[in-house]
């Protein structure tokens, strides 16, 4: 049996309101920290199964791409 939306689980983020905060300054401190632990690129990296090798590849590729960048710098 498989469990239904499974990837969206993530860890729970808890702001406290602070003395004389408002809402807007609470959700502005909220949409910070979600940014900052990554959890939407988490989610959406956990919706498809990406093999390894193709992980790998990518990997490569951008290294590549850096170094062409860099090289195109120091000339």
């Amino acid at each position: 049996m498989r469990p239904e939306f499974s990837y969206l689980c993530a860890p729970m983020i808890i702001i406290e309101q602070q003395e004389g905060e408002n809402l807007e300054k609470m959700l502005r401190r909220y949409k910070r920290k979600f940014d900052r632990l990554g959890i939407a690129r988490e989610v959406r990296n956990r919706m498809y199964y990406i093999p390894k090798s193709v992980l790998r590849r990518e990997q490569i590729k951008r290294a590549a791409y850096r170094q062409r960048l860099l090289q195109e710098m120091q000339e």
